[in-house]
Formats: structure tokens, sequence, C-alpha cells
């Protein structure tokens, strides 16, 4: 699985543990963003860089961070094909991928610690979509808004 991340200054001490945790976990990532953090940085720079990534299917998985991880969900969602959300706990990382093929987790830098941040992305990154009639017809559902609403 090819796995993107980036974080604006809010989420960039964040987002060096996570990398460093993915990369325990035996998958391979790659750092879009900065490698120095960048105090003056915007998340629609930043999250835009994994977005593109995602839609353009150059990559499987995305993660993003920022200070709350509200801006980076924002933006995401503004991208084809890219189904974004934000994950505080282990649940909802799941569910949003076995549920609503969710391929961007959002976290909030100021928001989760390094112990549950790490949690949420494994969870994350080892739940799979479930192809049951119900999700898939939900998944058709969203796809269809997309088609119609975005230019």
């Amino acid at each position: 699985m090819k796995i993107c991340i980036s974080a604006d200054h809010g989420g960039f001490d964040l987002k060096k543990i996570i990398i460093d945790h993915v990369k325990s976990l035996g998958f391979e990532i790659d750092d879009l963003g900065e490698k120095e953090i960048d105090l003056s940085d915007d998340y629609p720079d930043t999250t835009k860089l994994v977005a593109e990534a995602i839609s353009s299917k150059t990559y499987e998985k995305g993660i993003v961070l920022c200070g709350s991880g509200v801006g980076a969900s924002v933006v995401a969602n503004k991208f084809k094909d890219v189904r974004a959300a934000i994950c505080h706990d282990t649940y909802s990382a799941a569910q949003g991928v076995e549920h609503d093929d969710m391929n961007v987790i959002c976290l909030g830098g100021r928001i989760v610690g390094e112990a549950l941040a790490k949690e949420i992305v494994s969870e994350f990154l080892g739940s799979r979509f479930i192809s049951e009639d119900r999700f898939i017809r939900r998944k058709e559902k969203l796809d269809q808004i997309e088609k119609e609403n975005l230019l």
C-alpha cells in the first residue's frame, strides 16, 4: 500500500512521530510536505499535496495534519475521489474505512497525543472497505454527489 503524509506547522511534530510509526508497521510512507517546520505555512497548501496525490491515484491512503484537523478535512474533501475525515478516536478511523471507504485521515496535531495518534493511524491503515451491498450502495451515492457537484 502506498501512503503519503503532509502537515502544516500545527501538525509538524506529530507528523514526524507518525512517519516513524508507519514505518515500524512495515509500510512505506512518503512525506510530501516540508522537511523543516515553517511557521508561516498554511494548511490548504500542505493538505493539497496529499489530496492531489490521492485524487490522481498515485497513493492509496493519505494522512494530513494541521492544528485541529478541521482545515485539513475541509481542503481534502474538495478533491475528486478523496474521502477524508477527522478521526480523533480509533473507532472512527476503522469505521470510516470499513463503511465509507475513507482514504485520507485528518488529525489535529494540537488535539491528539502521540500514543493515541499511533493507535488511530494503525486502525486506519489496518482497515479495509467492507463490500456489503449497503456500503457499496452508499459509496455509489457519494460518487454521484461528487460527480454532480465537483467541477
